[in-house]
């Protein structure tokens, strides 16, 4: 066992973000393809990059920080229904200062949907992922692996309300004023979820059954039985 491959793997995650910014690639790869079709190639190496980093930590050598108690194995089995939930009902949402908004989308601060729940569903997504994982494995390589994605999410929230507060001037207030980092209370009032739970629970379905979908390929893809009830789990 060796530390190499899952150093070379964060290497090679870390420089695929930042090397098409910095180096003015992203930017010509866009004017000669088209915006949908880099995203969409750039998607897919993300996750080939992603799943490789999971591999590898989970090759790295094995070094406790905290024991797993039963209950940690719960966490995740609670927490990734939300976060695939959210990841559904927040890609594309309407508006543009998170990850994932729809590009050049208005946002109507008198109609502010998903965003009066939080302005950023697929950092929290990522954050629910990250957090739930990292306490499930409290070994080095995945503590690694899971603090920074949790990292990720977490300072990547206030570097899109700066940009907002940058982009909106004048209109930022009554934007921050109906949209929240997160919160329920938008379920508590009838007229938002008159408006809004129809559009929504169709894309949270849509998140439901890619859950389950992945829980049930958890094992044969990862390594780890997920359930705590399995054995070997």
């Amino acid at each position: 066992m060796s530390w190499a491959p899952f150093v070379a793997a964060l290497a090679v995650f870390a420089l695929s973000h930042y090397l098409p910014t910095a180096t003015g690639l992203r930017d010509a790869a866009i004017a000669r393809v088209g915006r949908r079709v880099y995203f969409s190639i750039y998607g897919v190496i993300s996750l080939v990059v992603l799943t490789w980093i999971i591999a590898a930590a989970g090759q790295a050598p094995y070094v406790q920080l905290w024991p797993q108690a039963p209950w940690m194995r719960w966490v995740p089995n609670i927490a990734m229904p939300l976060a695939f939930m959210l990841t559904a009902c927040g890609i594309g949402v309407a508006q543009p200062f998170t990850l994932g908004g729809r590009r050049g989308a208005r946002f109507d601060p008198a109609a502010p949907g998903l965003a009066a729940v939080t302005r950023h569903p697929l950092l929290w997504a990522l954050a629910l992922w990250a957090g739930a994982h990292l306490l499930a494995n409290g070994d080095l390589a995945h503590v690694v692996l899971f603090g920074l994605f949790m990292a990720m999410a977490f300072g990547f929230m206030p570097v899109f309300d700066a940009r907002a507060r940058r982009a909106l001037g004048p209109a930022a207030e009554p934007f921050f004023a109906s949209s929240a980092t997160l919160s329920p209370a938008p379920f508590a009032d009838r007229s938002w979820r008159a408006a809004n739970l129809n559009g929504l629970s169709l894309r949270a379905f849509v998140g439901l059954a890619i859950w389950f979908a992945a829980l049930m390929l958890h094992e044969a893809v990862i390594g780890a039985p997920p359930l705590p009830f399995r054995p070997g789990g």
